[in-house]
């Protein structure tokens, strides 16, 4: 697996661990645990940094031999290098393809994003077949979008790949990555948490599906066993939206013009006050209701977590600066936002 220290790697480790087909993980990673504990210890480890010149050879060394890979490397930050990201993530990404054809591994499982869809306000579900094209003013999407092009030029009688496209993907041991992921260090995250919160302002009809990245990792590993390809949405209900979070938060509610939002995302990213892009807001404006028929059918596919549990759960562990034992996941001080010691 490459990139199997990270937020949604991790989930797959744990996953793979009771799966009774799954008899030899490989996990790969440019900074593999030093002393692996559970669930990093189920995995041989390589460290290979995909945006290397040389990570075609080395990734193509780790990959022989195996049924499958699940490819789920991607980075966010920094956000200001543009160049760095797209040769982690676009390039990094072609780089773990081209390396699985040539070690002739039949199936490949990429995790894409609901990210790499167009837009669509509506509250209509959209199921695979909607269109991959992204929105352009994100970097995420962009190159979400852009790998999928890599993807429809790859013959699946070379490889087959499967196309997960998961909603927002949350768990506790993420909490402290995904603050530096968007709110950086000047963020004190122990307020987030209920009654320190007496209102809540939200970019007006911003609503966002969300995934428990356990349940994530059950339907990608599903997906192995059953040798799926082509695309696969992956979400859990109900969308979250401001009440919802309002509640959990004990918070009431504000509309904030998403525009103005906006304005202010680009002049605090631009002065570098915090680390999340204006395109960041463009995607969630239309982000589809996606329709989960397909893992549910032909998977059998469900579940385990609704979204109110998953963001319950969450949110505490981000008032806690909580994190996980690999480093990509390394927890933080709650009210600093930095690296915790150690």
């Amino acid at each position: 697996m490459v990139g199997a220290t990270g937020n949604v790697g991790t989930a797959v480790l744990r996953r793979l661990a009771a799966e009774p087909e799954a008899d030899s993980v490989v996990g790969i990673a440019r900074r593999p645990p030093a002393d692996p504990r559970q669930p990093y210890d189920i995995a041989s480890w390589h460290a290979v940094d995909v945006s290397a010149a040389d990570a075609r050879a080395r990734l193509g060394a780790a990959f022989a031999g195996a049924d499958s890979v699940v490819a789920v490397a991607w980075r966010l930050q920094p956000s200001w290098d543009l160049d760095a990201l797209q040769r982690i993530n676009v390039e990094g990404t072609r780089a773990a393809l081209d390396a699985a054809m040539a070690a002739g591994v039949p199936h490949v499982a990429y995790a894409s994003s609901i990210g790499a869809y167009a837009l669509s306000p509506g509250d209509e579900r959209r199921d695979e077949s909607w269109p991959t094209t992204g929105v352009p003013t994100s970097t995420y999407s962009r190159q979400k979008a852009e790998v999928e092009r890599i993807l429809d030029g790859i013959d699946p009688a070379r490889l087959g790949v499967l196309r997960v496209r998961p909603g927002i993907v949350l768990q506790p041991d993420a909490a402290a990555e995904i603050a530096r992921f968007f709110l950086g260090p000047l963020v004190p995250t122990s307020l987030l948490r209920p009654a320190l919160v007496p209102v809540l302002p939200w970019p007006r009809g911003v609503r966002v599906p969300v995934v428990h990245a356990d349940d994530l990792a059950d339907a990608i590993v599903r997906g192995l066993v059953a040798r799926a390809t082509g695309g696969l949405n992956v979400s859990t209900e109900p969308v979250v939206g401001a009440n919802l979070l309002g509640r959990l938060l004990t918070a009431r509610p504000i509309d904030v013009p998403p525009a103005a939002v906006r304005a202010l995302a680009a002049v605090t990213w631009r002065a570098h006050l915090q680390p999340t892009e204006p395109g960041w807001l463009d995607l969630a404006n239309g982000l589809p209701i996606m329709d989960t028929t397909r893992a549910r059918t032909e998977l059998g596919w469900s579940p385990a977590h609704g979204a109110e549990a998953a963001m319950r759960e969450f949110l505490s562990a981000l008032a806690r600066g909580r994190g996980g034992e690999s480093p990509v996941l390394v927890g933080r001080t709650a009210m600093s936002g930095r690296r915790a010691p150690g």
